[in-house]
């Protein structure tokens, strides 16, 4: 049941309009009892502008974005697409940046419902789907980046990770690798899950065996796919190709292997997701998976915009973007080779000139 400002002022020892006077920051009201009713609005969860239909009839032309990481290209181009789109439709953008943490994205997330926005984007979202259901049951303008929510009031819009993700290993394939490695993200990400789910059933198309030790956690940054990439050699692994699930991680094993001399793609072949600006520009350049990411920022934002404003919302509830596989130098060899002749990697074995 939603909390009411009337609940509020029940365990507060106080009357609504007492209630009423903290909130909208008037004066007559003494600081003991100021105090014991911001604590019953904490204990109780009230987000006092935002009960559900009060908030239609009070627009502000401001949407709120909660990303995971905008230092990531992943995110930097939805939040162009969003921001753009929004600008042309005389609307604002906030963003919050909660930096991979659930905690953080739940904090900023009571923020913004306390404001008077009129709705909210999450971009790949750490929080589950019956919290955003919740939300949406409540009233709530939600909308959601990276993957597709049940619930009719809230538009979404992905790409189909599992597609992708078996096209990559497909093509590692032909070219003769079956030693793949995986370099997962955030453990408790969606992007995670499903391409890792993508690279599982591709390896079950060939007929190749799961191996556990070939799949690490990178955390989808250039940091985490570095130490993941020395944490395989150290277990003394051989394989021939690695599918990093962003290229941040790919770039981090692009690191490693250069540190080690390690050569790409004649000793490994890597393969990144995001087409980032930077994968056209490394030697050899990046294999990755292109994501259309303005658009799906400026897509989603022009129908949630629509639906805010209670215009048609139509069949489009639901967007799958296509995504392709740009192959470049770091997974096509110039000699390919089947998987027994393919040269593997080796352990990392530290020697005497090596700190």
């Amino acid at each position: 049941m939603d909390t009411k400002i009337v609940d509020v002022a029940a365990k507060a020892g106080v009357s609504p309009a007492t209630v009423s006077r903290v909130l909208n920051r008037s004066s007559g009201v003494t600081e003991k009892t100021r105090l014991k009713v911001m604590q019953a609005i904490e204990d109780l969860g009230y987000h006092p502008n935002a009960a559900a239909k009060h908030l239609r009839s009070q627009k502000t032309k401001t949407i709120g974005v909660i990303a995971q990481d905008i230092n990531s290209a992943y995110f930097t181009e939805i939040i162009k697409g969003i921001e753009n789109m929004a600008y042309a439709q005389k609307y604002r953008v906030i963003i919050c940046d909660s930096e991979n943490q659930k905690e953080k994205e739940q904090e900023y997330l009571n923020l913004l419902l306390d404001r008077t926005i009129d709705g909210l984007i999450l971009i790949v979202p750490l929080i589950s789907d019956e919290e955003i259901i919740e939300l949406a049951d409540k009233g709530y303008y939600v909308a959601v980046v990276g993957r597709n929510v049940q619930h009719e009031r809230v538009p979404c819009v992905y790409t189909d990770n599992v597609k992708f993700s078996r096209e990559v290993v497909n093509h590692l394939v032909q070219q003769g690798h079956r030693d793949i490695v995986f370099l997962n993200g955030y453990p408790d990400a969606v992007d995670s899950f499903e391409r890792l789910e993508g690279y599982l059933k591709a390896l079950r198309e060939h007929l190749i065996p799961f191996r556990p030790d070939f799949v690490e956690n990178g955390n989808f940054n250039e940091a985490g796919g570095y130490e993941a990439m020395k944490r395989l050699l150290e277990k003394g692994l051989h394989f021939t190709a690695v599918f990093a699930a962003n290229d941040d991680m790919a770039l981090g094993v692009y690191r490693a292997c250069e540190e080690l001399g390690i050569s790409i793609p004649q000793q490994l072949a890597v393969i990144g997701v995001d087409n980032s600006r930077i994968s056209k520009y490394v030697n050899p350049k990046l294999s990755t998976v292109s994501q259309p990411k303005y658009t799906m920022g400026a897509i989603l934002v022009e129908k949630f915009i629509d639906q805010m404003n209670e215009n048609h919302f139509a069949d489009e509830r639901v967007f799958v973007v296509d995504s392709e596989l740009v192959v470049r130098e770091s997974s096509v060899s110039s000699s390919p080779a089947s998987s027994a002749g393919q040269p593997s990697v080796l352990p990392l074995e530290p020697s005497e000139g090596q700190s």
